[in-house]
């Protein structure tokens, strides 16, 4: 009955999550990237056992890539599979300890409304941001807006036989 997703960052970033814009510099023409990575992979699985990401609170370190499916950091709906996981996954590297959060965009459902929120690097000495209020708030959201720009990347899922 529902779709399984493996993420490859803890999906789906709301708008305000995806609007840090990169700074502008002078020199070489080719972009670098200055943060390292730590080898560290985090999973996240989207629509097993229901509308609900899992785990839907990730701490993770600069470096680390939070994998998800196709809800997070906006990949789009293309990760839709009737069971099992799916063929690709979706990535970004966490290049701050900033909150990040990200919730199912489904229109059609009310994915996000039931409660598919979650976030990596919860500021947990801020109850007004909390996960918990967070998915309140999305409980009385009255409509869905799709990012329209997609996020972060999608690769072949790194361990298509690891089971959940």
């Amino acid at each position: 009955m529902f779709s399984i997703k493996t993420l490859t960052t803890i999906l789906l970033a709301s708008a305000a999550a995806v609007s840090a814009a990169p700074t502008t510099t002078t020199g070489s023409t080719k972009a670098t990237r200055t943060t390292h990575l730590t080898g560290v992979t985090h999973s996240v699985v989207a629509g097993l056992g229901g509308l609900r990401f899992d785990p839907d609170n990730v701490v993770a370190e600069i470096g680390d890539v939070p994998l998800a499916d196709g809800s997070g950091f906006f990949p789009g709906f293309e990760f839709f599979t009737p069971e099992g996981q799916a063929p690709d996954v979706f990535q970004i590297v966490v290049e701050d300890k900033k909150p990040i959060w990200y919730y199912c965009a489904q229109p059609a459902m009310t994915h996000c409304n039931a409660g598919m929120v979650g976030v990596v690097n919860q500021n947990f000495d801020n109850q007004d941001f909390s996960l918990a209020k967070h998915k309140e708030l999305a409980a009385k959201a009255t409509l869905v807006i799709p990012p329209v720009k997609h996020v972060g990347k999608v690769i072949p899922n790194p361990n298509p036989l690891g089971g959940f």
